[in-house]
């Protein structure tokens, strides 16, 4: 069993994709070719959004809107710190620092209940915040939206998973003042490298992105108004991208399928105490919230608990992931942050309790029943009940 299927959905738009590669090599434009343009204008037109930037990756997304809000040393950025790394990351790139919040403990996005603007160090200047939706679920983006507008700050909408995903009617890439996604082969929607995009409305914003995406370039590729990167997309990617277009509607109603699937499984199996508890936690789905579902990630006990389970799926040659092991703020790589064991309790705990299960929108029906009755099968570890 695959953990994510590209094959099958590669097998349905071969021809496709073929057709569109060939394109791309007959007229030989492989940088910044015509595919670019139609891509940004199927984009934008999908998600609602007046510009939509096409680029080299998501992390190179987020690096472009930061430094179209010319961030650097001295300026603070909040953000989650259950993520994958490319959030804090560019952050620390351009000098500035990352101060990280913990999460919901429904959702896994940025809880939005108690935030102080606070970054421990004086020195420093809040400048904005990155708001990050997690494995395909929108953040709170009213709650950030209004926090940030009191307080003067931009927000960045981190959709690296969440391309396809919709928040009380409104399209993820739409929900802030910018939004960066990634087309990492294994995102709803994909590439087969690398490949990323950036919405805004902002005509001032765009025009500063699109130049920074290209070294900085004005008016001619040898005018360079400021610094920037190579952060373009390649033309045969845009031309992949633009096959899977034509199916991700109906691939993102298949992942809500799947979703649904899971949860009634994993629900009927282990249903919640009078406390509200159940031995395996499936994700919450807010109301006027619509996930992608690039990942189906599930709680368990402990880690003792995860482990036992995984190796029982694995026996079966069933596939699990973590999402992630580490809490950002306990990387080697933010060591010098500061920050320590019992700064943020839910990402911590939830890090050491939360797995993946195979998502895509071509599992079939049984499938997901062997999955969820091998989970129920009988998971026994000392201390533990036997599951089912």
């Amino acid at each position: 069993m695959q953990f994510i299927d590209l094959a099958a959905q590669q097998q349905r738009i071969r021809t496709k994709i073929e057709a569109n590669i060939k394109a791309v090599l007959d007229h030989g434009q492989y940088v910044m070719g015509p595919e670019i343009k139609e891509l940004e204008d199927r984009l934008s037109a999908y998600t609602g959004v007046k510009h939509a930037i096409a680029c080299s990756s998501g992390t190179d997304a987020l690096l472009m809107a930061l430094m179209a809000y010319d961030v650097g040393p001295g300026d603070a950025v909040f953000t989650t710190p259950f993520t994958f790394i490319a959030t804090a990351e560019v952050i620390s790139l351009l000098g500035a620092t990352p101060v990280f919040w913990d999460i919901d403990p429904k959702t896994f996005n940025l809880e939005t209940g108690n935030w102080k603007l606070e970054t421990g160090n004086a020195e420093l200047t809040p400048k904005g915040i990155i708001g990050v939706d997690l494995f395909g679920l929108p953040a709170d983006y009213n709650s950030i939206n209004t926090i940030a507008q009191k307080h003067g700050l931009f927000v960045i909408e981190d959709a690296a998973q969440s391309f396809g995903a919709e928040y009380h009617g409104r399209k993820a890439c739409s929900l802030a003042d910018v939004a960066c996604t990634s087309f990492f082969p294994a995102k709803p929607l994909g590439c087969y490298g690398d490949g990323g995009a950036v919405f805004t409305d902002n005509d001032e914003l765009a025009e500063k992105m699109i130049s920074i995406r290209i070294h900085g370039q004005s008016s001619h590729k040898y005018d360079n108004a400021r610094i920037g990167i190579n952060g373009r997309i390649d033309a045969i990617q845009a031309a992949i991208l633009l096959a899977k277009l034509d199916i991700f509607p109906e691939e993102t109603e298949l992942r809500q399928q799947v979703a649904q699937r899971y949860t009634d499984g994993i629900r009927s199996y282990f249903p919640a105490d009078d406390q509200g508890q159940a031995l395996l936690i499936p994700p919450s789905l807010p109301d006027g919230m619509k996930s992608v579902w690039a990942q189906y990630s599930i709680l368990a006990q402990d880690e003792q608990h995860r482990a036992a389970i995984q190796a029982k799926l694995g026996a079966a040659e069933i596939p699990t992931a973590i999402y992630y092991p580490r809490p950002l703020h306990l990387q080697p790589a933010f060591e010098y942050l500061g920050y320590k064991q019992g700064d943020f309790p839910i990402s911590e705990d939830f890090s050491r309790r939360i797995f993946s299960l195979p998502m895509h929108p071509y599992l079939t029906r049984e499938e997901q029943e062997r999955i969820v009755e091998i989970l129920a099968a009988g998971v026994k570890e000392p201390n533990y009940r036997e599951i089912g």
